[in-house]
């Protein structure tokens, strides 16, 4: 059985930095999103984006991002993760069919 290690998971927020202790390979986005928005007494629609280079993907809310990051191997330490609000629901509606992940960013 894999033991449970607790660790630190950096995002960055609005350009900065801000460090999730006692985070583990059971965290989920969406446990990182609500600690983060709540923290920082934010509501609405997040999403965590992982972004390493000049790629980024956005991460579902049941998704590990310390399992994602381990994936990474060797270029884990280029990989950053990024707290992103969702736009308005107006703006959300428009652009659906292209950012579908928005609309499963969850509600805070």
């Amino acid at each position: 059985a894999i033991v449970d290690v607790l660790m630190e998971l950096k995002v960055w927020v609005d350009g900065i930095q801000r460090v999730i202790s006692g985070a583990s390979y059971n965290t989920t986005c969406q446990d990182v999103v609500i600690a983060l928005a709540s923290a920082m007494g934010r509501t609405g629609r997040f999403t965590l984006v992982e972004k390493w280079r000049d790629s980024e993907r956005p991460l579902f809310p049941n998704e590990y991002p310390l399992q994602s990051l381990h994936k990474w191997g060797e270029y884990a330490g280029e990989v950053r993760f990024y707290l992103v609000q969702a736009e308005t629901d107006q703006i959300k509606q428009k652009d659906a069919s292209q950012n579908k992940w928005k609309t499963q960013a969850p509600e805070l």
